[in-house]
């Protein structure tokens, strides 16, 4: 039976679970109850602490510390969990955090993300499919990241932050408050700048709907609206404009209020 391609010098504890296609670099410690599926690669040097479920197809770059204990005072041994999906990319020196009982006592990072050099991923953080996380963004602890969005690199997040699908963040943003599904943010505090169009460009979205995006962003930022006024704009847009219904789910359910 074929069993993990583990280097020599490698530590697994006994009750890791390896998938017998795993393979597991020099000096690489790999805790209690951590799995690790199909087709995932550990380079050197990694640090996985458990609880912590690993998918498929994962590149994992040298000097990471994944699934460590939550950097909150609150935080008292409890079995707190992170989870990491597929065919995600983790370069070097990531650090990512399990999470606490009080939240959700989960991170969770969905599949297909390119995280680079030096990110921090906090307890509690759910991160979406698709993302690209520039060196050194950080993010505090309960923050979430939908689908397809994009930080800049040294992009902080303060904690319970949402940032939406689609947004991308320009270089050494510092984001205190929501932003909005396609949103282009920049600043400290960071500000709206427009939306990004060339991002929806590359992931199909007609010139048409890039268009009523436009529109429901200066319904948002620059009628001199209300955001409940706004919020009733963007709904009648919506009937004509499903691409507008993330604009709309995201301003429900915010609870930090919005980049203005």
């Amino acid at each position: 039976m074929q069993v993990a391609k583990i280097h020599p010098t490698a530590i697994v504890d006994a009750t890791a679970e390896l998938d017998s296609s795993v393979e597991i670099g020099a000096y690489t410690i790999i805790g209690a109850n951590v799995k690790v599926d199909a087709g995932t690669k550990i380079a050197p040097h990694v640090i996985i602490n458990g609880p912590t479920i690993i998918g498929k197809n994962n590149q994992i770059f040298q000097y990471s510390s994944l699934g460590e204990a939550p950097q909150d005072k609150k935080y008292n041994g409890e079995p707190t969990l992170l989870e990491i999906g597929d065919n995600n990319t983790i370069r070097e020196f990531c650090t990512f955090n399990r999470g606490t009982v009080q939240d959700k006592n989960t991170t969770k990072i969905g599949n297909n993300n390119w995280i680079m050099a030096y990110v921090h991923i906090a307890h509690d953080c759910q991160i979406g499919n698709h993302t690209i996380f520039a060196n050194n963004a950080s993010l505090a602890g309960h923050v979430d990241v939908h689908d397809y969005a994009i930080l800049g690199g040294f992009t902080l997040i303060h904690q319970f932050c949402k940032i939406g699908a689609h947004v991308i963040t320009a270089v050494g943003s510092v984001i205190f408050k929501d932003i909005p599904p396609y949103v282009t943010a920049a600043g400290y505090d960071a500000k709206p700048h427009g939306i990004n169009a060339e991002g929806l460009k590359r992931r199909g979205y007609s010139p048409e709907a890039i268009l009523q995006i436009k529109r429901a962003y200066k319904a948002l930022y620059r009628n001199s609206l209300t955001l409940d006024e706004a919020k009733i704009e963007l709904a009648a847009m919506q009937a004509s404009t499903p691409e507008i219904g993330l604009l709309t789910d995201f301003l429900n359910q915010s609870t930090r209020g919005i980049v203005r």
